[in-house]
């Protein structure tokens, strides 16, 4: 599955730098999220299954975490500085040699594997429901402040979407060989571990998409430079990442994962006082790095707590469901903060505002909104699991009983 998706994900890459028109550029785009989606969920399943001991299994979990946050934030860079230099195809071609390596990794690192049982067969109908009604939501959220909340397009646009999902989960109860199995939730901590997921990256992306729209539409900002204002979020997720792995064998993952989103929301906030005149080193760097840190610990507990008692043999689901949460919590935030901004921002200009004020308030609004997504994440994160790096359960403990904490299984 790892090789399979790092296969289409480059195809599509490379695909998406040749485009000669917006169709193809979008339908390379799709094949890129169809190799993501294939390529995550399996590196983070042979990760849990291959590092048994509690102090393995936090360092590798820890470098996850860590690498998903540091991703983000260098990505917002490299965009920058390809995108102003030798042109933005070359944000899709420098993938190639990326995924070079990866193939190459996992033939000389990864061993092969084998399935334990033969599938029963793919549950078309559920990925049919699930996906068109999460397409369905993250659409009507972004087409909502043209047509109108309150419009009869939106308003059926939500409904259908509901209806969708609400299928999904009826179909999914009633097949045997589901395509997610309910039952998974009996692992305690996971729902909420998954939440507070979703709920961070759409607080931390949008941080992202707001404060370079700021930077270079009202300050002036070129795109390297843009960029270049991110680097020290780099540097503060990679430290926040090192100290919390190291608390987990003291006070476990949930302390760390409230504090964490505690910490970012407090960031996030200085960050939506940002003036129209304002300066990188007074107005955004100190906001950036207080995120950073918080967002960093909450990465790394998370991706931990995630898969504190899940056994391996719902590995592959419990890493596809943090991939999920990060992905769906990256669209709908993005939907609805910028909503946010965009109904702040008209309002303003419609009263004849200025320009540059008037996109200013628009920020404030939605980054402010992305703090306190960070206050409920760090309410939500008081129900996660508060493990200390437990290596997985048998399916047998996991599954024992509801709401019961798993047994872990001894080491080989």
């Amino acid at each position: 599955m790892l090789v399979t998706g790092t296969a289409v994900f480059a195809a599509c890459s490379l695909a998406g730098g040749l485009a000669t028109g917006a169709g193809m550029l979008v339908g390379a785009r799709l094949g890129q999220g169809a190799g993501a989606a294939l390529m995550a969920p399996a590196g983070l399943s042979i990760l849990t299954t291959s590092f048994n001991s509690g102090d393995d299994r936090n360092r590798a979990l820890g470098v996850w975490g860590a690498i998903s946050g540091l991703a983000a934030a260098a990505g917002v860079f490299l965009g920058g500085v390809l995108s102003q230099g030798p042109g933005w195809r070359w944000v899709l071609f420098v993938n190639l040699p990326v995924c070079a390596l990866i193939l190459f990794g996992a033939y000389r690192l990864v061993p092969g594997g084998r399935p334990a049982a033969r599938p029963a067969g793919f549950d078309i109908p559920g990925a049919v429901l699930a996906t068109g009604g999460m397409l369905l939501v993250v659409y009507a959220l972004v087409r909502a402040p043209e047509q109108g909340w309150g419009s009869a397009r939106t308003i059926g646009e939500l409904a259908t979407a509901a209806v969708l999902l609400v299928a999904f989960a009826i179909a999914e109860l009633r097949r045997h060989d589901p395509l997610f199995p309910f039952s998974i939730f009996r692992v305690q901590g996971l729902a909420a571990s998954d939440a507070v997921q979703m709920i961070a990256f759409a607080a931390f992306v949008s941080v992202f998409y707001f404060l370079t729209l700021y930077m270079q539409n009202v300050v002036g900002f070129s795109p390297i430079r843009s960029g270049s204002a991110y680097l020290p979020v780099t540097a503060g997720i990679v430290v926040a990442a090192g100290i919390s792995a190291q608390l987990f064998a003291r006070i476990g993952t949930r302390p760390v994962i409230v504090a964490g989103a505690l910490i970012a929301a407090a960031g996030v906030w200085y960050l939506s006082r940002i003036p129209v005149h304002g300066t990188y080193p007074e107005n955004l760097l100190p906001g950036l790095v207080i995120m950073a840190i918080g967002i960093g610990a909450v990465l790394v507990s998370v991706t931990t707590a995630a898969n504190a008692g899940v056994p391996a043999d719902k590995a592959g689901l419990a890493a596809g469901m943090l991939s999920a949460s990060q992905q769906l919590g990256t669209a709908l935030g993005l939907a609805i903060f910028s909503a946010f901004a965009t109904a702040r921002t008209s309002t303003l200009l419609t009263a004849h505002a200025p320009r540059d004020a008037a996109l200013t308030q628009g920020f404030h609004r939605a980054l402010l909104a992305c703090a306190i997504f960070l206050l409920a994440a760090a309410v939500i994160a008081l129900r996660a699991t508060n493990t200390r790096g437990e290596p997985a359960a048998s399916p047998a403990d996991t599954y024992a009983s509801p709401g019961q904490v798993p047994a872990p299984e001894p080491a080989d």
